[in-house]
């Protein structure tokens, strides 16, 4: 019976990961109400060059330079010229496509195309957390949702160069920049936690416990989600918004980190998921 059980909820699912907190407790609302820092096994050890650079960057404007130069020599994201395209055969051009650049656009297109797939599988692969939806609800297992986002995250479109060390290296930056380069988000500067907004027109459905008409509940969000800055700005997403303390170890991207156009929206954050604690409104 325990074993049928496990089958309808993956998101109780003990899954390994590299940041060393069980993946059970880094999912909860204990965790969300007293974090503490994360970071992936080995990255920063085996990138010691870059991490020196950006200590030496006065602000986050060069910071963020440096950081992309780095990423492009590391991983020759540099677009090569024709000529040197010539001699490649068409699957190593394809390869000069695929960087954390193209992929959190393709997030910012469709969270739930291709790229979604392959961010989803670096959160489940680097922090134990199980995706809970792809296109459609990912409950039982096997079940034909779970057989899609298992095709889509392993899609070579996306998933090759190196692509999950590529983004456990944006996760470390972030991370870098979070304790040095602190942003004003919510409206005071973040130190643990990152008070953000969410709209969705489907709340009823992620609510473990609580209820709507006493605005205070407990939701459960996909591993990895995007938030908005403002009330406002998350009311353009759904009808009903809700208020979230994000745990500042838990966020992937946040305005002003990146340099040029990555997301969608300006103002968006993107963090992982979990089990949160939030007050909700009807926009």
């Amino acid at each position: 019976m325990a074993h049928e059980d496990a089958l309808d909820q993956p998101q109780r699912w003990y899954a390994t990961n590299l940041v060393g907190i069980p993946s059970l407790v880094l999912s909860s609302t204990a965790f969300n109400a007293k974090p503490t820092p994360l970071s992936i096994a080995g990255t920063c050890e085996a990138h010691p060059g870059l991490f020196a650079l950006l200590k030496s960057s006065p602000d986050l404007v060069e910071a963020r330079d440096m950081f992309a130069h780095y990423l492009r020599i590391a991983f020759g994201l540099r677009k090569p010229a024709k000529h040197e395209l010539d001699g490649m055969g068409p699957a190593e051009q394809r390869r000069w496509r695929s960087s954390w650049r193209k992929l959190l656009q393709g997030w910012g297109m469709d969270s739930n195309g291709t790229a979604g797939a392959v961010l989803k599988g670096w959160v489940e692969s680097r922090f134990g957390l199980v995706p809970t939806f792809h296109k459609a609800p990912l409950a039982r297992f096997p079940s034909d949702a779970w057989i899609t986002y298992l095709q889509e995250k392993a899609s070579s479109r996306h998933h090759h160069n190196n692509i999950h060390q590529q983004l456990d290296l944006l996760y470390e930056y972030c991370q870098w920049a979070l304790r040095t380069h602190p942003p004003s988000v919510g409206g005071a500067a973040c130190e643990s936690h990152l008070r953000l907004w969410r709209g969705s027109n489907r709340l009823e459905e992620q609510i473990v416990s609580g209820c709507l008409q006493e605005r205070r509940c407990t939701v459960r969000l996909n591993n990895i989600v995007s938030l908005s800055v403002s009330p406002e700005d998350a009311s353009c997403f759904g009808d009903w918004v809700f208020e979230v303390q994000v745990p500042t170890c838990k966020v992937l991207v946040f305005p002003d980190l990146l340099p040029g156009q990555v997301l969608q929206g300006e103002q968006e954050v993107l963090a992982l998921g979990g089990d949160y604690e939030v007050t909700a409104r009807y926009a």
